[in-house]
């Protein structure tokens, strides 16, 4: 592996684990905003999971955000807010465009904060 994630040499006891591709919606306040049957479910230690969808499969308008954060095990992370009946949730979905190595399989997929339902395979 070329671009391995440093965090889990530094910290080998953390755990991130992926599903296969299966299916997940999300939806906000009764609305549906995405569908899809090769989401990517990711689970991470003491965080809660995650779906990882493709953008194909969402229906709500993203636009991208200035905001960036960094995550030791999976590389740089965009933000977009969300639009949804007309309201905009600022900052309310993610993607890793080019994740470490071990996180490839979520590479330009789009997972959502805790304001919308995700439910699914897990």
């Amino acid at each position: 592996m070329a671009n391995k994630a440093p965090g889990f040499a530094a910290h080998p006891e953390h755990t991130i684990t992926l599903s296969a591709p299966s299916d997940a919606a999300v939806a906000y306040g009764g609305t549906a905003v995405a569908r899809s049957n090769t989401a990517i479910h990711l689970t991470e230690d003491r965080y809660p999971p995650r779906a990882y969808l493709p953008r194909a499969d969402i229906t709500a308008e993203l636009t991208k955000s200035e905001k960036t954060t960094y995550c030791p095990f999976k590389g740089d992370t965009v933000y977009f807010h969300v639009t949804v009946d007309g309201a905009t949730l600022e900052n309310a979905a993610w993607s890793y465009e080019t994740p470490f190595d071990e996180m490839a399989a979520i590479a330009h997929l789009v997972a959502f904060d805790d304001r919308f339902a995700v439910s699914g395979a897990r």
